[in-house]
């Protein structure tokens, strides 16, 4: 949970009255490196609001993964993983959350029961 644009704008203003690092962390309850950060993040940007994140993929690009799927729809997953450069359980993540399935039998066949 982060803090409140306000709640940092206090904190800040505490400790621009003349209030040391030890105090403002005794009075509002935030960590010392967090007040840096805080102070820091004023320094440079002129803002304390909270910071925009970015998520991205680590390795595997899932456009990719989706592309490489389909033009080789029998590859093991090792396989996939030399052409990644990364591990077959790297692979396997990067499949489920893709929601890509790596079953060989069609759907229709799944539900039949053996007659014999």
């Amino acid at each position: 949970m982060s803090y409140s644009k306000d709640y940092r704008e206090r904190t800040i203003e505490y400790r621009k009255e003349g209030h040391t690092l030890e105090e403002t962390h005794q009075v509002f309850k935030v960590s010392r490196s967090t007040i840096q950060k805080w102070e820091k993040q004023l320094k440079e940007t002129g803002d304390l609001g909270k910071k925009e994140l970015h998520r991205d993929f680590r390795k595997i690009d899932p456009e990719k993964l989706r592309t490489y799927v389909a033009e080789h729809p029998d590859a093991y997953q090792r396989e996939m993983a030399e052409a990644f450069g990364c591990s077959p359980s790297g692979i396997r993540d990067a499949l489920q959350r893709c929601q890509i399935t790596r079953k060989k039998r069609r759907p229709g066949i799944r539900n039949r029961k053996n007659k014999g």
